[in-house]
């Protein structure tokens, strides 16, 4: 069983309200009718309400058990601006300045996320990575002890023996371009524990490179690495997080056992790691596409990593069955681990990285 179909078990007894900005398009509406049939909670739909109706209806799909909020029409959006100018960046806005930022679905969408009214979020089906992430990195506050926003992509492998069975972590794919050795290290340990709370198994972290444990290579991108595999490995430990953290790795010793061996790699996590943290955005957004068109693998996200509420921005070319499978996770995320995975008391471990109040 994949761990969308895994994690959909779980969230039937423990629903969870997933907020749309772009409501009115196909591909979200279709992903919320799955959502609201296979009982996960309720999928909230910002937009147009006629417009909704109409897409609805073109596509055969019954609306109950979803709702449907416009912002302009909505009575909480005079609530929402008022808690919006009280925002450092926004005080200096008048009511109706304010109002008008609320008009915007996307961040009507954010202020539901960080007043309660929604459980998690997802965007960026029709806009820009920019204008998706823009709302969502101004309003959510970050977790405590997290200084980095980063993403997530989560690969479906159908082979069990890759990842944690077949379910494979990807980080950063689309946030930050070119990360510090610290931005790196945070990546690390945030993907790590949102995999762990997701899955329930050990994360175990490949800090990825073009070499694998040299000793002589003076390349700066290298030496960043490295320094950021030590520095996750100091802050995992700090944090008392149940996380393996190895680099710097080639993609090859990391995944595949045999390569591994024959490098004479130990440890726990070479030929057998479930996250892979890429130097760069440019390493990490082209390999995960590559994977994506050449082997036909299902991806979900990107899922936020590092904020204090779920969130995931995803991409303008994502189906309908990668916006539900995405909705499923950031919906698994707002459930507490220990009601997701209930408490063995002799392999607990205490909450890492609490959420920001």
């Amino acid at each position: 069983m994949s761990l969308v179909n895994r994690l959909s078990v779980r969230l039937q007894n423990h629903p969870k309200r997933v907020v749309y900005p772009e409501g009115s398009d196909p591909r979200i509406i279709q992903a919320a009718r799955l959502f609201a049939t296979r009982r996960l909670g309720v999928p909230i739909l910002v937009g147009d309400r006629t417009r909704i109706k109409i897409n609805a209806a073109r596509l055969n799909i019954k609306l109950d058990g979803i709702r449907i909020i416009e912002p302009e029409r909505s009575e909480e959006r005079a609530v929402y601006a008022e808690k919006f100018r009280g925002y450092q960046r926004f005080s200096g806005l008048n009511e109706h300045e304010a109002a008008e930022y609320l008009g915007n679905p996307n961040y009507f969408a954010a202020m539901m996320l960080v007043t309660g009214a929604a459980d998690a979020i997802v965007s960026g089906a029709t806009v820009g990575p920019a204008s998706g992430l823009r709302p969502i990195l101004q309003i959510v506050p970050r977790q405590s002890c997290v200084k980095t926003v980063s993403s997530m992509l989560i690969l479906e492998m159908e082979n069990p023996k890759i990842g944690i069975d077949g379910a494979l972590f990807l980080t950063d794919c689309a946030v930050l371009p070119e990360p510090t050795t610290e931005q790196l290290a945070d990546i690390a340990c945030t993907t790590a524990m949102l995999a762990h709370h997701l899955t329930n198994q050990t994360p175990r972290v490949a800090m990825l490179a073009y070499t694998t444990k040299s000793t002589g290579n003076s390349s700066a991108s290298v030496a960043r690495v490295k320094a950021a595999t030590a520095a996750a490995k100091a802050r995992a430990a700090e944090f008392d997080m149940p996380v393996e953290i190895d680099g710097e790795l080639q993609i090859d010793a990391a995944l595949d056992p045999f390569t591994a061996a024959v490098k004479d790699l130990e440890g726990s996590v070479a030929g057998q790691a479930n996250v892979l943290v890429f130097p760069d955005l440019n390493a990490a957004n082209i390999s995960s596409k590559m994977v994506q068109v050449l082997a036909g693998v299902p991806a979900y996200g990107q899922i936020l990593t590092g904020l204090a509420r779920p969130a995931a921005e995803i991409s303008r070319g994502a189906s309908a069955h990668d916006i539900f499978g995405t909705s499923v996770f950031v919906a698994a995320q707002a459930v507490d681990k220990r009601y997701l995975y209930p408490l063995n008391p002799e392999k607990d471990t205490p909450e890492v990285f609490p959420s920001a109040e």
